[in-house]
């Protein structure tokens, strides 16, 4: 797809943060192997060991022009099916997916990025379905975005939120409003040096419901540029921490770990994670 410099979709709002706080923390041993045929398929095999609880999955991914297919099967032999139409319009994109035997499961989505917008649309193939749209207005500085979900079959919307994002050369700063109102985050991302990747976030969630805070904070550095490092902790006081290393290209090896400071020898946890793509 032709990059083009907006506000993005919906789900862009925040991101930033939440990937420095929580992507790549691994609390369980997994293990992906992605390998590529002379014809062009990918094939990724993966298995994670939670508890005593072994899933795993296949995915064969084959590209055609503009036509991305995505096969998927896990454990218990759910067949998940995704095709991807890339550009079949000057900044949209088609996607279908469903899950076999699921015959409830079908959903078609169009996600369409403008200058100053960001829509993405998808409708459940049933004879009632959930319809959900979110949409974006702004530019890469500023935008302003929603997220609304209505259920055919009982006439009543299953989800409605909201969120603003502040955008500069080092800092993005949102605000989201979730769970039909009853939850509000505020999240902080800032660049402190682009070139060890040195940033720092954080991320403050209240529920109005239960009148409760959680406040997590992280950072994230490059020791070298093959290996990184980051931390988080959150006032709850669970600290986690992983250390990551690329040790030949797209192939990763991450080893997180996790403990509640008030009780550690009880809760200390760790997380191993591999991905070969040789």
């Amino acid at each position: 797809m032709v990059f083009v410099k907006g506000p993005g979709l919906y789900s862009d709002i925040g991101k930033r943060a939440r990937d420095l706080l929580y992507k790549d923390y691994q609390g369980d041993q997994k293990f992906t192997l992605t390998t590529c045929t002379s014809n062009g398929v990918i094939i990724t095999s993966s298995g994670t060991k939670k508890g005593e609880l072994f899933l795993a999955d296949v995915n064969t991914q084959l590209k055609n022009k503009n036509i991305t297919t995505d096969v998927k099967v896990d454990t218990n032999s759910n067949v998940h099916t995704t095709i991807t139409v890339d550009e079949p319009a000057p900044g949209v994109k088609a996607i279908f997916s469903f899950v076999a035997p699921d015959q409830k499961s079908g959903k078609v989505e169009l996600q369409y990025l403008h200058e100053y917008a960001g829509i993405s649309t998808s409708l459940g193939l049933t004879a009632k379905p959930i319809v959900n749209f979110s949409g974006v207005a702004g530019n890469h500085k500023a935008a302003f975005g929603t997220d609304i979900s209505f259920d055919t079959a009982t006439g009543n919307f299953t989800k409605y939120n909201a969120g603003v994002s502040f955008t500069t050369t080092d800092l993005i700063a949102s605000l989201i409003l979730n769970d039909k109102g009853q939850t509000v985050t505020a999240s902080y991302f800032h660049t402190i040096s682009p070139l060890t990747n040195t940033a720092v976030g954080a991320e403050l969630t209240h529920s109005f419901s239960s009148n409760e805070n959680t406040l997590t904070i992280g950072t994230q550095h490059s020791l070298d540029p093959l290996t990184s490092v980051k931390a988080r902790v959150n006032n709850h006081g669970r600290a986690s921490a992983l250390i990551q290393h690329e040790w030949r290209p797209k192939s990763l090896i991450t080893i997180s770990g996790e403990v509640d400071t008030r009780a550690i020898e009880k809760s200390a946890k760790i997380g191993l994670a591999v991905a070969l793509k040789p």
